[in-house]
């Protein structure tokens, strides 16, 4: 069954990735394909603080849903009240990503759902734990027997029904996606601001389905980018000099519902961010006009709410 569904997302993806070969940027495809019971149980547990040890944590915590899917705070807070060391990124459209979190340090939606239920630091759990809890839960219990027919709730399908939440957390729609389809017009300026990002380089890294979270790259390319303290870069992960400061490049999608921006949450305005990664990533200064063209041109990112935010 899950080989089956990853077959037709690949090749879902490969119609949209031909039917817009032309353009660098490909629209997110109008049907999610997920199993919508599996997915409405996992919205439930993804709003329930029982997945952390002291009841203080959910997964919207940190991922505001009904915003942009990130955390509007420079850094989370989970276990009581711990800090995060990295600002939370968006869950929206997490399926199209190649790699999850910054560093891009797992491959699946399963393995980035595993991290913060049994990190120290925000949830603090482990799959025993959520085991006995759930199952202690006649809510749950007979919640799961309705969706995966059990009677024994297994951390494993606890992690299966939030991921296909998170599969379900697609955003459709945005007038870019429309207007690669043809139905409609940019602005004269969101045109511009379009041929800009094309002309100055940013869609080299902010490409495909998700306008980037397909590839790696350093923060700082011309500038160096410094900060006050170190951040689980890619380094962390491959153990190599060569990788510090580089991290997954992050989806442009609603990028202007998820501020503040970059992986030290040091930015805090569109504008702001822009000029930024002009300076440090393209090694240009860019103009008010451009600047403000720019912003227009990604504000044509932010698509639909999730259609499984509406469902009961």
């Amino acid at each position: 069954m899950l080989e089956c569904e990853m077959l037709k997302l690949l090749l879902a993806i490969l119609i949209f990735i031909n039917l817009y070969a032309d353009e660098p940027i490909s629209p997110i495809p109008l049907d999610s394909g997920i199993d919508i019971e599996k997915a409405k149980l996992g919205k439930i547990l993804f709003f329930d603080t029982i997945l952390s040890r002291d009841n203080s944590t959910a997964c919207v915590s940190c991922h505001d849903v009904f915003k942009g899917g990130a955390d509007s705070r420079v850094v989370s807070f989970g276990f009581h009240g711990k800090k995060g060391n990295i600002q939370s990124p968006t869950v929206f459209n997490a399926r199209y990503n190649f790699k999850q979190f910054w560093n891009g340090r797992v491959d699946t939606l399963a393995q980035q759902v595993n991290g913060p239920i049994n990190n120290p630091v925000e949830h603090n759990m482990n799959p025993k734990l959520v085991e006995d809890r759930l199952n202690k839960s006649t809510y749950y219990k007979e919640l799961f027997y309705k969706t995966y027919h059990i009677s024994n709730i297994k951390y494993k399908d606890v992690v299966n029904a939030i991921v296909e939440f998170e599969k379900g957390l697609i955003t459709p729609n945005s007038k870019f996606d429309k207007y690669l389809r043809g139905e409609v017009k940019l602005t004269p300026d969101e045109k511009n601001g379009y041929t800009l990002f094309k002309q100055y380089g940013c869609i080299t890294c902010h490409n495909g389905i998700n306008v980037g979270s397909n590839s790696f790259q350093k923060m700082g390319t011309f500038i160096e980018y410094k900060t006050k303290k170190s951040y689980p870069d890619r380094e962390a992960v491959v153990d190599k000099k060569m990788y510090h400061n580089v991290f997954k490049v992050p989806t442009l999608r609603n990028i202007n519902l998820t501020a503040p921006y970059f992986h030290d949450g040091a930015t805090k305005t569109l504008d702001e961010a822009i000029n930024v990664m002009a300076k440090h990533n393209l090694g240009v200064e860019l103009s008010k006009k451009e600047v403000k063209d720019l912003r227009l041109f990604l504000n044509t990112l932010e698509g639909e709410k999730p259609a499984i935010l509406e469902s009961n």
